[in-house]
């Protein structure tokens, strides 16, 4: 893979890999609608997490405006939780576990609601351009709308949730 092979420091999705974790009930010529789902959202992040990484290395401040350590710790955050959904949304494929899908869901929302609000404050405090900050948010629109596809696939199975949070 060249250096420009993979801008959005995210791994590529292993067909092969992931199906290990698909129904083992389901005959191989069978569509697995999560499955598919689960792929289509991840590829969906990877573009949001390329923009992203190309909008915080944008970020321009002056100490007058907006203190760059605060800043700075504003994006390592906001690159944590992009990294941190790509890793739920992979691992709620393992062994298809209703109550891991949807904890895993739970989290995803949250970090990507996070990052999107976190984009709209840097846009408040002028410290990334409107057009490009504008472009990572209609991104993650797309995502919003692949992620509750995916979330529609799931099917409740026999484990019970002891928290009693996913019943």
């Amino acid at each position: 893979m060249g250096l420009l092979d993979n801008l959005s420091g995210m791994p590529d999705w292993d067909d092969e890999f992931m199906s290990m974790y698909q129904d083992s009930e389901k005959e191989d010529w069978q569509p697995d609608a999560t499955h598919e789902a689960c792929k289509a959202l991840y590829l969906q992040w990877r573009q949001v997490v390329l923009l992203l990484n190309g909008l915080l290395d944008s970020v321009t401040t002056t100490e007058d405006s907006f203190p760059m350590e605060i800043l700075e710790s504003q994006k390592e955050i906001v690159l944590v939780d992009a990294h941190e959904v790509a890793a739920k949304i992979r691992s709620s494929e393992a062994g298809g576990i209703y109550i891991l899908r949807m904890e895993n869901a739970a989290i995803i929302r949250k970090n990507a609601q996070f990052i999107k609000t976190s984009i709209a404050g840097m846009l408040a405090e002028e410290v990334i351009e409107e057009q490009h900050g504008e472009l990572v948010r209609a991104e993650i629109d797309k995502f919003r709308e692949l992620f509750k596809q995916w979330i529609a696939t799931f099917k409740k199975d026999e484990f019970d949730d002891e928290w009693g949070l996913f019943v």
